[in-house]
């Protein structure tokens, strides 16, 4: 029955209505207070709320009731009993202090929240992983906002959910107070004197709220407020500069083309960024760009390009003084963001203009990140005069985010129902050290979560933690370990508070204990005897039979020569460094000489052997067969190898080459004089290639290791690295053209002007494209090269790594190659080990032979193709459609599986794929992945009946469809597929960002190590009269130093190999776009160039598939290894 015009019914819904479109914070507050005048309501809480929903019955307030009955019908909130006698106090109504008040008032607590502004101004776009989508939508937030997540968004403004989740806050009966700043906290002078509960310190302090006394407090306010008693421990990278940039967004169609960047990082596509530097001269690490309300970037920016483009006008070592406000050129930094937007969109977004900020200016701002931020614990109690307080941190000053990863939100999100869980269990009556025991316990699992690591069903998820942490121990902590935490009386600050150093209380005599494991391994070996660290080793037979000892294989002892230690040596360092992953501190000069002052470089060294093989004795007695390392050591290993086959194929392609130009400047010469100087070259060449291939010929540029290979300066033992027989300190190993920091397994050397390199710049990358004209060259064994992606950036590539067996899904693990044929290479025969072949190469010995017709899946042909040294390898469509969804990264490799390969935009869409998807069933899921995507394709088809009701604007359908093609013909699988481009994407991007940060977290922390290293060097190499135990303790201090450097390394190692499965998966989504490309076009309409390109990048993307194979391989075995040890 409709109400007549004027009656307060039709009022009331008018300003209902005006209360759901309301923008701005002021606008909905007065709104809603119009809203409670107009139907008469006073009060809080669920009352209030439930009043509303009595008085207001038009179809869009039905629609909104009918979604929060049903949250609050949640058992965990008992009808809104759960936490009815609790008052409790929010600080900041930020999104996660906002969802944290929603909660508590579901829980039927009395809940103030206090913020400190009165207006929402931040566009700055969050990242929402799937639970937060499916939570905002119960929540009813389409009703408010209708853009929410239509089709494949995945992200929303922060003033746009702000101001979704402060309209449930104040349905609910949150009250909400705006201008109102939280000082401190005011205790209980005494029930007696009519003053028994907590109070906050208020400004202004005429506020009401003085009065207000509350159990509870939940901090909101951000990274730099955290209420007194809470400590807060630090995490330092590498300088960080990020920019965040809004354009105004107006939703027309050449706006609408442009696609979205969920994330790209130089450390998986530098050649991006090269391009970007090359043309702009900006230089970014990472950059993310988001279409919501306006146009959103954010990128992290180098400084030296900051300052080279005017930005920063004068470069100072304090961060602060750096980036302040009179430093910074605004009009340079505004050229700056818009040049790297325009370049990272191809320069189609038209006429981009700044969005404004809360001040009316262009919405710009660079802020630094260097140093991340959290609290030590979630939650304490204090209790002053009987009375007592829980405190709870939710937001960034629970954990300041690390903005790449778009972690924020989602783990914010976590935290305030951790918290609100907590809050129940507290107004329950549990004992608040078991209150505090459980949130810590929880507390522990924030920093891990992902979308990986969660629950998949997330329509189940609630405040219980069981409901979203899978197998979560509540009792992980006990309350004896949380007595700390429950504080009594006044709170002494101390937040600056530094954990302490470890070094003076180093236990146990390392030194002697190092000693005897060397005497111990070494003894029965004739000729051998270990007494010191010094004279005992310098003939090298002390170095081979400790090796022997753990690993027979490596050391054939009669072929030592005891009267040539200098070749000893450096057989057993190599040997160290490639099989076992050991690393060299010393030169086999400096070890064959031993003198005194390298005695500390031997200790350094021996240690890790020392950790790499030091088992229990019955562990030693049960195990007889050669021992592998540790599991520390196995990334260490890997990436050795990995090195060596760049080497070796960098140098056969330079040898191949130099051998052919000989060869045709022969035949020249010959034909032009008879042959007069034609044997000169051949001659005169023979000597450098002999030299080379000798193995136990010493670098010559090794010969000191005191030395920095690339400043010259003194290198001490903690900042000693080494590479291809060269020292140097780890800070001077840069790219010789781009100063690009390298490590271990990333890097290339070139032995002709004796630089490195990084893959993006080395002047003959191992991957590089053969000519056209003549055949790829065969390494050993007869396998043939197939050719690589012409990407400059590309990984390296196994020198062994044979043309690909056409696809048979699903993919067996790499099997052994057979032994190479002994028509193969020599000195390539000489130099790389059969272990080396099962590991590298790719399956498959000779690619021609295991290419027949006993190997050939259904479907797949063969064609010679001649003048290109391969064969022409034809897949039928579905074979390639499996082939560019192929995904070898199975649960057997890791805990969790990782995306499939991204496919970002379909430019056409073949009429038989969808059909030909259903009947063979390329699309289906895994059970978990089906639970979730599920619950989205289940809020998605309701919220599209809602938008089909509420006549959505051709705006958000438009902003909804992209550009892909023939999509509106194929909704469902349009969208399925370019939700798991960006879920793909963004996932890639998070990986590279979190490997990048610790990376540069280990780089600080090296840093430390080798200062710290530098004074007990040069205090050990004093020859003042010290006493005895002192430099024994040094020496234990210097051993612990080179432990945690050693451990650091291996981590390094392990984020590097990471490294290499992000490029690998990176250029396999690359390939996919370009053979989707050609897949897409009709067969009639393919010159016979389209098929000889198509057929190209087949073969490439079989190499990466094959790559991925052979990488997931090594780490599983490694992760045995690391079970077994």
């Amino acid at each position: 029955m409709s109400v007549p015009a004027g009656e307060p019914g039709n009022l009331a819904h008018a300003a209902f209505e005006r209360f759901l479109r309301a923008r701005e914070c002021r606008e909905v507050l007065g709104c809603f207070g119009e809203l409670c005048r107009q139907l008469g309501l006073q009060g809080s809480g669920l009352q209030l709320y439930r009043g509303l929903r009595a008085a207001l019955n038009s179809w869009s307030a039905k629609a909104l009731w009918s979604k929060l009955d049903k949250k609050a019908g949640h058992k965990d909130y008992d009808q809104g009993t759960a936490c009815a006698s609790t008052k409790c106090l929010v600080v900041g109504a930020g999104p996660c202090g906002l969802r944290a008040a929603i909660e508590l008032a579901l829980l039927g607590a009395r809940v103030v929240l206090l913020e400190k502004r009165d207006s929402f101004s931040r566009n700055n776009v969050l990242h929402l992983w799937p639970f937060t989508i499916h939570d905002l939508r119960v929540l009813g937030a389409k009703k408010f906002y209708g853009r929410f997540c239509t089709g494949t968004l995945d992200h929303i403004s922060i003033r746009q959910l702000q101001l979704i989740l402060l309209k449930v806050a104040l349905l609910l009966g949150v009250e909400v107070h705006v201008n109102v700043q939280f000082k401190g906290l005011v205790p209980p002078v005494g029930k007696a004197g009519g003053q028994g509960g907590w109070r906050a310190v208020l400004q202004p302090g005429s506020s009401p709220l003085s009065n207000y006394e509350f159990d509870v407090l939940i901090s909101a306010g951000g990274g730099k407020f955290v209420p007194e008693g809470f400590k807060r421990k630090e995490t330092r990278g590498k300088l960080a500069i990020g920019i965040t940039t809004n354009f105004i967004n107006r939703h027309s169609r050449a706006e609408v083309e442009v696609a979205e960047i969920s994330g790209v990082a130089r450390i998986y596509n530098q050649k991006f960024f090269q391009n970007l530097y090359n043309k702009t001269g900006i230089d970014l690490e990472n950059i993310v760009y988001y279409k919501d309300d306006t146009h959103y970037f954010v990128m992290t920016a180098k400084k030296q390009s900051l300052i080279k483009k005017g930005v920063i006008l004068q470069d100072k070592a304090d961060i602060e003084s750096l980036l302040s406000p009179e430093n910074v050129n605004r009009d340079a930094l505004l050229s700056y963001a818009k040049e790297a937007a325009n370049f990272s969109t191809s320069y189609r977004l038209p006429e981009l203009e700044f969005a404004l900020n809360h001040r009316d200016l262009p919405d710009v701002d660079m802020f630094d990140f260097t140093c991340m931020t959290r609290s030590e614990n979630a939650a304490l109690v204090r209790e002053h005069n009987g009375a007592r307080l829980l405190l709870g941190l939710v937001g960034d000053c629970l954990v300041e985010p690390f903005w790449p990863l778009g972690t924020g939100v989602a783990r914010g999100f976590l935290a305030a129902f951790d918290a609100a869980w907590m809050v129940r269990r507290w107004a329950a009556g549990t004992p608040p050290l078991e209150v505090l025991a459980e949130r810590e316990s929880i507390y522990q699992h924030l920093s891990q979560t992902s979308p990986d690591n969660t629950n998949k069903n997330i329509s189940q998820y609630s405040i219980d933690p069981a409901t979203r942490y899978p197998n979560i121990n509540l009792q992980a902590i006990k309350p004896s370990q949380v007595r700390d935490l429950y504080l009594v009386g006044m709170v002494e600050v101390d937040h600056k508070r530094k954990s302490d150093s470890r070094l003076s209380t180093v236990s146990g005599d390392a030194y002697e204990e190092l000693l005897s494991w060397c005497q111990a391994s070494t003894a029965g070996y004739r000729g051998v005897t270990v007494t010191n660290f010094t004279t005992s080793w310098t003939s090298g037979l002390a170095l081979c039979a400790l090796v022997h000892h753990f690993r027979p294989d490596l050391v054939d002892l009669g072929s030592v020569d005891p009267q040539d230690p200098i070749r000893t040596h450096q057989m057993m360092l190599d040997a160290a460094e490639q099989e076992l992953g050991i690393q060299p501190v010393l030169s086999s000069a400096e070890m064959a000489a031993m003198a005194e002052p390298s005695r500390l470089g031997l200790i350094t060294y021996l240690s890790q052997f020392y950790e790499a093989f030091k088992t229990s004795p019955e562990a030693e007695e049960l195990s007889k067969k050669p021992l592998s390392p540790r599991g520390t050591r196995g990334a260490i290993l890997f990436l050795s190898k990995l090195q060596k086959n760049r080497n070796l194929a960098h140098k056969r392609v330079q040898d191949s080459a130099q051998k052919d130009a000989e060869a045709k400047r022969s035949r020249r010469d010959m034909e032009l004089d008879a042959g007069l100087d034609g044997d000169t070259p051949d001659g005169a060449r023979e000597p450098p290639q002999t030299a080379a291939a000798d193995p136990g010929q010493p670098p010559s540029h090794g010969d000191s290791s005191d030395a920095c290979y690339f400043c010259n300066r003194r290198v001490y033992i903690l900042e000693r690295a080494s590479a291809e027989g060269r020292f140097f300190h780890r800070s001077c190993f840069q790219c010789q053209r781009c100063g690009a920091t390298l490590r271990l397994g990333d890097y290339a050397f070139h032995e002709e002007d004796g630089h490195f390199y990084c893959s993006l710049h080395s002047p003959n990358p191992p991957g590089m494209e053969l000519p056209q004209d003549e055949p790829p060259a065969l390494p050993e064994g007869g396998a043939a090269v197939a050719r690589p992606p012409s990407n400059a950036g590309r990984p390296c590539v196994s020198p062994k790594e044979g043309a690909p067996n056409p696809p048979q899904p699903p993919l067996a693990a790499p099997q052994p190659r057979t032994e190479p044929g002994a028509a193969g290479d020599e000195d390539a025969e000489d130099t790389v080990d059969v272990e080396e072949q099962e590991l590298l190469a790719q399956p498959g010995g000779d690619a021609r032979e295991q290419e027949g017709p006993g190997a050939e899946p259904r479907g797949a042909a063969e064609e010679g193709e001649e003048g290109r040294g391969r064969r022409k390898i034809i897949l039928t469509p579905l074979e390639k459609l499996k082939l560019s969804t192929l995904n070898l990264l199975t649960t057997e490799a890791e805990p969790e599986p990782p995306p499939k390969p991204a496919r970002l935009r379909l430019q056409a869409a073949p009429e038989a794929l969808p059909a030909l998807w259903r009947e063979q069933g390329i699309w289906e899921e895994d059970e978990e992945t089906a639970m979730e995507k599920e619950a989205l394709e289940e809020s998605d088809s309701e919220e599209e009946e809602e938008e089909e009701e509420e006549g959505t604007d051709l705006d958000i359908m438009a902003e909804s469809c992209l550009d892909l093609g023939e999509e509106e013909k194929y909704p469902t699988w349009k969208r399925t597929l370019t939700r798991r481009a960006r879920e793909a994407q963004m996932k890639r991007f998070c990986k590279a960002q979190a490997i990048q940060r610790r990376l540069e977290e280990i780089e600080v922390t090296f840093g430390e190590l080798e200062q710290q290293g530098i004074k007990l060097e040069k205090l050990l190499r004093d020859e003042d009269g010290n006493p005895a135990d002192q430099k024994t303790q040094w020496m234990n201090q210097l051993l612990y130093l080179v432990q945690k450097k050693n451990s650091l390394m291996s981590e390094e190692s392990d984020l590097m190999i990471a490294v290499q499965e992000l490029k690998l998966e990176e250029q396999q989504w690359q390939l996919d776009q370009k053979l989707r490309c050609y897949m897409n076009m009709e067969e009639s309409l393919k010159t016979p160039e389209d098929c000889v390109a198509e057929q190209e990048i087949l073969v490439q993307l079989l190499e990466v598939v094959n790559k991925r194979n052979v990488l997931i391989h090594i780490q599983e075995e490694k992760r045995l290894s690391e079970l077994r040890a």
